[in-house]
């Protein structure tokens, strides 16, 4: 398959990396880290201004009707900003299910970033971003419920990741708000997962990224016995090995999305690898960035940790490595 990017994707890609790099530069999100709500604010709204949010909204729901191939470089470039907002989970989860289980009363407001969803999954202890929320989309056996965030009771529980906020919810289903039962339910879970799994990878491809580029910046400057530790051999081969890593998961990445964009007969095994290779690439980033930077990399007041850490929980998230590699093993009849 030849796959690449057109002009316009990547230009809207350069224009979200350029809204990152003015109002989600490390300061900011070190700020959103420290504070209640682990928001940056006014950057929510202006993600839904230029259109993210609500890019695979139709245009009649306020959206862009675009899809998850054009998404996924923008969720590259939230992770290499190290963004502290839940954009996967909205713009990658929320907007396509509630899209296409025909709702008409919050698919709008949440393309329109007037209102926040959370999204949570059977499989998944937490729901991320559930405490600023104003709907949640919750799993319950053979149904999808679409529950406002008063009739739901949270509870936050410690993150690594300060950016990625994670509860614990309670609710009771209410008349009114199922979304879908039976098959319906199952279907849209099930592209709801893989939505989330390679926008995580996505986001983990842009976290690898920024890693190596901190990383990178720094062995140029450290020095020992008189030279920068950028020009010894070991670390050389550290960063070129995280950098080859990082670019075979790319290409994982973006055939992920085209499958997911297309409902190909091979999505999940796609989505699969690519968040294999994609949780591979930011173990690997993460881990040659420690080295790197000895024990200073770990502490709040170096910006490596802002990066690294939600690399580490992205890993796990939506499916650890394990679980992807049985799935793609099943899928190969391996299993």
């Amino acid at each position: 398959m030849e796959f690449s990017f057109n002009d316009d994707q990547r230009l809207f890609q350069s224009t979200v990396r350029d809204l990152f790099d003015k109002e989600c530069a490390t300061e900011h999100v070190r700020a959103a880290w420290a504070s209640d709500d682990g928001r940056i604010p006014g950057l929510w709204a202006k993600l839904a201004g230029i259109g993210v949010v609500g890019l695979t909204a139709p245009e009649a729901a306020g959206g862009l009707g675009l899809d998850d191939v054009d998404l996924v470089l923008l969720l590259e470039e939230s992770g290499r900003a190290g963004l502290p907002d839940p954009l996967v989970e909205n713009a990658a989860v929320a907007v396509p299910l509630l899209r296409e289980a025909g709702d008409t009363e919050w698919l709008a407001r949440v393309a329109s970033g007037e209102a926040r969803a959370a999204i949570g999954f059977a499989s998944e202890p937490y729901v991320v971003g559930a405490g600023s929320a104003d709907v949640l989309l919750l799993q319950a056996n053979d149904e999808v419920w679409a529950v406002p965030a008063t009739e739901v009771g949270t509870k936050e529980e410690p993150a690594l990741d300060r950016g990625r906020r994670q509860f614990r919810v309670s609710w009771s289903p209410g008349a009114g708000t199922r979304l879908a039962h039976n098959a319906d339910a199952h279907r849209l879970i099930d592209a709801a997962f893989d939505r989330a799994a390679v926008g995580t990878a996505a986001q983990l491809v842009g976290l690898a990224d920024r890693i190596i580029d901190i990383t990178a910046d720094y062995a140029r400057e450290r020095e020992q016995f008189g030279k920068a530790i950028g020009s010894f051999q070991a670390v050389k081969h550290h960063l070129a090995n995280a950098r080859i890593r990082l670019e075979f998961a790319r290409p994982a990445v973006y055939r992920a999305a085209h499958s997911v964009a297309t409902d190909a007969p091979t999505r999940s095994r796609d989505v699969s690898m690519a968040k294999v290779f994609a949780g591979e690439a930011g173990l690997l980033a993460a881990k040659v960035g420690l080295q790197v930077h000895g024990a200073i990399g770990y502490t709040w007041e170096h910006d490596l940790h802002l990066f690294m850490k939600p690399a580490w929980v992205r890993v796990v998230a939506y499916g650890d490595t394990a679980w992807h590699r049985a799935r793609v093993a099943r899928a190969l009849g391996l299993a």
